[in-house]
């Protein structure tokens, strides 16, 4: 089947599109792209066949409960570390929040600075 299209930016609402940048770069490694970067709008340059990540300002934005459907995550990242533990201290020490539940073994959660829920999962 010939796809429609291909799957280019995943946009997170936040409160500080730059901030929130900050920490996704320190966590992936992708710098700003300069010219996807403005007052209300980050977004990231991926590396190679990576979906780019953006985050897009929005004033009255509530981070979603996890777990609970207060205000539903309805969407989360996942990003795949060799040691979960070394994965851990660093998004810790650029200042993601560990979840308090944790339902699995090979897979941590996580909440970026502005609330959004992620995991770390244990990969190659």
């Amino acid at each position: 089947m010939t796809p429609i299209a291909r799957l280019s930016v995943v946009a997170l609402d936040c409160p500080d599109p730059t901030a929130l940048a900050r920490f996704y770069t320190d966590l992936t490694g992708w710098p700003v792209d300069p010219g996807e970067q403005d007052d209300d709008w980050v977004q990231l340059r991926p590396g190679a066949g990576a979906t780019a990540i953006a985050f897009q300002r929005v004033p009255g934005h509530r981070p979603p409960t996890w777990p609970g459907d207060e205000r539903a995550q309805q969407l989360h990242l996942d990003f795949e570390v060799p040691d979960l533990d070394e994965g851990e201290r660093r998004v810790l020490e650029i200042g993601a929040r560990k979840a308090e539940m944790q339902p699995g073994k090979t897979w941590r959660v996580y909440l970026d600075p502005a609330g959004h829920p992620f995991c770390l999962v244990l990969g190659a």
